[in-house]
């Protein structure tokens, strides 16, 4: 598969888990002249911002471990851009989805 169609295919799984724990999915694919947030989530009094790593091994790594400060503090201020212009209030959660092969793991309260 295509590293673009993987990443395609590793959203849509993550936002079909996310869909599947009781969370609504709100955004995907978010853009600002920062940057892109992958997919922003929504739960009573919660909003989940979500960075999706896909990879078809770990041969270099595991996916998550492509989040590091840098991009940590990207998302970060995305996050603060996105609620700036969304009527969307309560808790913040910043999640990693990291998917190998076909297996998903969504680490919650990554950073």
């Amino acid at each position: 598969m295509a590293s673009q169609a993987r990443g395609r295919w590793g959203e849509d799984l993550a936002a079909h888990w996310y869909a599947t724990h009781g969370y609504e999915v709100v955004d995907r694919n978010w853009r600002s002249p920062t940057g892109e947030l992958d997919l922003v989530a929504c739960a009573p009094s919660l909003v989940v911002f979500c960075e999706i790593k896909t990879r078809a091994s770990d041969r270099y790594g595991p996916p998550e471990a492509a989040v590091g400060s840098a991009k940590q503090r990207r998302i970060r201020v995305l996050a603060a851009q996105w609620l700036s212009v969304h009527d969307r209030h309560g808790s913040i959660r910043f999640d990693v989805v990291a998917i190998t092969g076909v297996h998903i793991e969504v680490f919650q309260a990554a950073f």
